[in-house]
């Protein structure tokens, strides 16, 4: 990466999220790494469930400079009260609405104010956490529906956005990151039937997104990535 006016990191309070804002600072690559998050204090807050608080976000980060590297680290596949579903009959409408809202529709929204804040020129680089679970070619096991049909519509949205943003900057690259299992509380109740070694911190886990990141080019834009650099078929 090049230096950089300023980064953004939206989650930063979770796992990955703050493990990407640490390793991107660490780098030193950006004059700044803005972190938000819905718990955040001040004007750091960021919630994906309230437009107004996304367009305040961008407008802090536009007042210091344009961003090059926007990451949503975000996402939810249970709570205290639901877990992702089994089975058809287990679909529960508020929650459902919760995970796309979450999931899909909070990350839009996020490229809705941040991408117009972005140059209309040179490298930039717009990525969301997906899943692998998210591919329709690769659902082989059922279950997760919520969770699955979130990250799935994520993806389209990001496919959409991408070839929206290329006619703004066609050196712009819009993408969604698998980051592989990660120890963080929305995997910890499902760790048991993770292969060994396929388990990784948050730390390790930023390093391998970042290290996708820095390898992807323009006509990348539109795809979904593993932390493996491998692409994932819809």
């Amino acid at each position: 990466m090049t230096v950089s006016a300023s980064a953004v990191i939206i989650g930063a309070s979770g796992g990955i999220g703050g493990a990407l804002a640490d390793a991107i600072a660490e780098e030193g690559a950006f004059a700044r790494v803005h972190r938000f998050a819905r718990s955040a204090p001040g004007g750091a807050r960021l919630d994906l469930l309230n437009e107004h608080s996304i367009v305040e976000a961008a407008a802090q980060v536009a007042a210091s400079g344009a961003p090059t590297l926007v990451v949503v680290a975000t996402g939810i596949l249970h709570d205290t009260t639901h877990g992702p579903e089994k089975a058809l009959r287990e679909l529960d409408p508020a929650w459902l609405a919760k995970v796309y809202a979450t999931n899909a529709i909070g990350p839009a929204l996020v490229a809705k104010h941040f991408l117009p804040i972005m140059p209309r020129a040179g490298r930039t680089v717009f990525a969301a956490l997906s899943a692998r679970v998210g591919s329709i070619s690769d659902n082989r096991l059922g279950g997760w529906l919520g969770y699955r049909a979130s990250k799935a519509a994520l993806n389209m949205m990001l496919r959409t956005i991408a070839i929206e943003e290329r006619r703004r900057n066609p050196s712009s690259i819009i993408i969604g990151l698998h980051p592989g299992t990660v120890d963080t509380a929305l995997s910890r109740p499902f760790q048991g039937n993770v292969a060994p070694g396929q388990l990784f911190d948050a730390a390790r886990a930023a390093v391998q997104l970042l290290d996708v990141l820095d390898g992807l080019r323009p006509p990348d834009s539109g795809k979904i990535f593993g932390w493996d650099g491998a692409e994932i078929l819809p």
